[in-house]
């Protein structure tokens, strides 16, 4: 069944988000101040009492998220960037509690992703909930991805290591469908209905082996059933989602998640949108469309791309809001 086909998904509802960025590929630390109707804005300039220290950036992404909810509190963290020393380094100077976190979750399984996740838990496992999870869109997720250069041999680009989580105590949890947690909620598998299509680069080798190529053993293109968004409902305000890569497009992440959760108002889009390789004409259709589902702010990230940026800049700068490591971004009251 089709997410389009399911009854609407009863998602949860809070009152505040808050989405603090871990790791990212820059940190500029004289950022100006930002002021936007729909978002509080903070760039982090220097970090109180560690003033010998300084956040670092790297290709890959992790985000803190944080919701309430009538004085509730639950966070996660979504996605672990490219290397642990990183993660670690930058998670540990942002101040984050371990023992706060309600669960962990992976949008898809490339290393910029899932990189630092092993050692962030075997750093951290200790200080944790013991009924920790790490939620995934799907099996495909622990499959090994393979890169390839022009007139070269592919190479691995690793896997996830199901075992090394289960050795510590971290339960996968597959969500190839929608799937409720404590304020947020993930689309589950992401419906390919847009212009966009899936990319990305990396290979697979297809298990099912329906194609001649694939009977041969040959590695075949990683469709990304594994990708899924993470979103939340913020009360009065809308939809936020959070496409950490968007490799199925990001339109087609965004009607998912409206689709499931039964709410068309787009408050805010969050994350790589993977546009940083698209041509222009690619680009200027995602505004176009972007700019039918009219959200009221949008802040790229990781793979977004420069030329998306400014495409934003010229088609919709009043919605555009720029990142940085150590930076928040809160919705809702």
């Amino acid at each position: 069944m089709n997410a389009t086909e399911q009854p609407p998904f009863s998602a949860p509802i809070v009152d505040q988000l808050t989405v603090r960025v871990v790791v990212d590929s820059r940190y500029e630390r004289f950022l100006p101040a930002v002021n936007h109707p729909s978002v509080t804005v903070e760039h982090l300039k220097k970090i109180p009492g560690r003033q010998m220290s300084t956040l670092a950036a790297e290709w890959g992404l992790s985000l803190h998220l944080e919701s309430a909810e009538a004085g509730a509190k639950a966070q996660y963290l979504l996605d672990f960037g490219y290397t642990p020393e990183v993660l670690n380094r930058n998670f540990d100077l942002l101040g984050i509690d371990p023992a706060r976190i309600h669960g962990l979750i992976l949008s898809h399984g490339h290393r910029d992703h899932f990189g630092g996740l092993d050692g962030f838990v075997q750093h951290y496992r200790t200080h944790m909930r013991d009924d920790l999870s790490l939620f995934v869109g799907g099996e495909d997720v622990f499959r090994e991805k393979w890169l390839k250069e022009k007139d070269q041999e592919p190479e691995s680009w690793g896997v996830l290591d199901r075992t090394a989580l289960t050795a510590q105590h971290v339960a996968p949890i597959c969500c190839g469908a929608p799937h409720a947690l404590d304020g947020a909620f993930t689309t589950g598998y992401i419906e390919r209905n847009s212009f966009e299509t899936v990319s990305g680069g990396t290979l697979v080798e297809d298990e099912d082996h329906f194609t001649e190529a694939e009977r041969r053993g040959e590695l075949v293109k990683d469709m990304h059933p594994d990708e899924h968004g993470t979103c939340y409902i913020i009360k009065g305000r809308g939809l936020v989602v959070i496409s950490s890569c968007g490799h199925v497009g990001l339109i087609n992440t965004i009607r998912t998640a409206m689709a499931v959760s039964n709410v068309d108002k787009l408050h805010a889009v969050v994350g790589g949108f993977h546009l940083g390789p698209a041509p222009l004409d690619y680009i200027d259709h995602t505004v176009d469309e972007l700019e039918t589902l009219n959200p009221d702010v949008v802040v790229p990230m990781h793979c977004s791309g420069t030329n998306f940026i400014a495409a934003m800049g010229r088609r919709m700068p009043d919605r555009l809001v720029t990142s940085n490591v150590g930076s928040s971004f809160t919705f809702g009251v």
